[in-house]
């Protein structure tokens, strides 16, 4: 196991009707902020009715920027940095899911920086004070509530890269299961394909004598697949969108990687592939993440017959590891299936004439993505082609 240092800051808000003490728990920071959110959906649901109201009862000064999209753009961030500093704006309240959360966070960072902000995402560590973001959450998926990183796409080139610090952490964050009641099947089974995702990142390491946090991940995943399952039952089931909304912000809250080096290459990879066909990134992940371990099961047999029987059930074949690794490779995608996800890039009109521009663009800053196996250009080629 390795040394670790663990802190976060985040205070979580849970529960039904949380979203009422929004400008009572503001009016502790600021009297002035960015309201930062995405189009018509928290229109549409009487959501940002309900805030703007919050807001105003305690006497808090509104500017507002919408037109956040999914994999959320540098063009828009730089906006909101303009206005923040315009107006002087020291504290930002993103409204929605991951992509709200991220760009409120990279405005955030860039404001008290004097480059440009995409310098932050390539080659230049954050070593300035950051303004304050607080969320409510509207998609339990990225698990950005609780995280010190965010991930940004840049529309020239299609470059979509992440950034982090701990002062990128919500000093808050709101998270009411009944705000999801809304969501369409489709972004509720992207947002279980990305906190998997976020679990799968981390559990397969090259670590060992990890066996807590080992448990603790398969325990979380078996939770999301068994409430997934009863989502697609009673979409309106509070305690499963509870549960789904509680393991989105425990996957990606760091709680999972003490003591152990997670991969990430098949999110790296991902961001490939959503930056140049702009898909969702859960949707991206349900097609890469098989892919990727029938490409690298073969380097810890041990660690991948363990995944298929603490979290599928399945038997170990002691005489065969391989058979057993597969048939957990075969369970996930079934589950993906399942929720009606996609699993190959052709379920998504995708073919294979970008696929060695997307594995260029992989290590174009760097050497390789991963750690539990290096993965290089000649290596991601062979996932996408795995994956089609």
């Amino acid at each position: 196991m390795r040394n670790f240092n663990y802190k976060n800051d985040t205070e979580i808000i849970f529960g039904k009707n949380t979203e009422e003490k929004i400008g009572k728990e503001i009016k502790k920071y600021t009297n002035k902020i960015l309201l930062h959110y995405g189009g018509g959906s928290i229109k549409s649901s009487g959501l940002y009715d309900k805030v703007i109201s919050y807001l105003k009862n305690e006497n808090i000064e509104i500017v507002e920027l919408s037109g956040v999209k999914p994999n959320p753009r540098l063009s828009l961030v730089k906006e909101g940095i303009e206005i923040c500093r315009k107006n002087n704006i020291d504290f930002i309240l993103a409204v929605g899911g991951g992509s709200v959360i991220d760009s409120a966070k990279a405005i955030a960072a860039g404001v008290n920086y004097d480059g440009d902000v995409w310098d932050l995402f390539i080659d230049t560590s954050i070593n300035h004070p950051c303004l304050n973001v607080a969320t409510i959450l509207t998609i339990p998926a990225a698990g950005s509530e609780t995280s010190s990183g965010c991930v940004i796409t840049n529309e020239d080139g299609w470059y979509k890269r992440s950034t982090g610090h701990p002062s990128l952490r919500p000093v808050f964050s709101i998270m009411n299961p009944e705000l999801t009641f809304t969501l369409p099947k489709y972004q509720t089974s992207c947002g279980i394909s990305d906190m998997i995702a976020h679990i799968l990142e981390r559990y397969f390491t090259n670590e060992k004598h990890v066996d807590l946090t080992d448990r603790l991940c398969e325990g979380t995943l078996k939770a999301i697949i068994e409430n997934a399952l009863r989502l697609n039952i009673d979409p309106n089931d509070y305690n499963a969108r509870a549960e789904i909304m509680l393991s989105g912000m425990i996957a990606h809250n760091n709680s999972l990687s003490m003591g152990r080096i997670g991969d990430w290459a098949t999110h790296d990879i991902e961001h490939e592939l959503s930056g140049i066909y702009d898909i969702a990134h859960g949707a991206g992940l349900s097609i890469l993440f098989p892919a990727w371990m029938k490409y690298v099961y073969k380097h810890d047999l041990n660690r991948f017959a363990q995944f298929a029987n603490r979290v599928f059930n399945i038997d170990i074949n002691i005489n065969n590891l391989e058979e057993t690794s597969l048939k957990g490779i075969e369970a996930l995608e079934n589950f993906f299936t399942d929720m009606d996800l996609p699993t190959r890039l052709s379920h998504v009109d995708i073919d294979d004439n970008r696929i060695e521009e997307m594995s260029k663009k992989l290590v174009a800053y760097c050497d390789h993505v991963g750690n539990f196996v290096e993965i290089r250009e000649k290596e991601a080629l062979e996932i996408f082609k795995l994956a089609l």
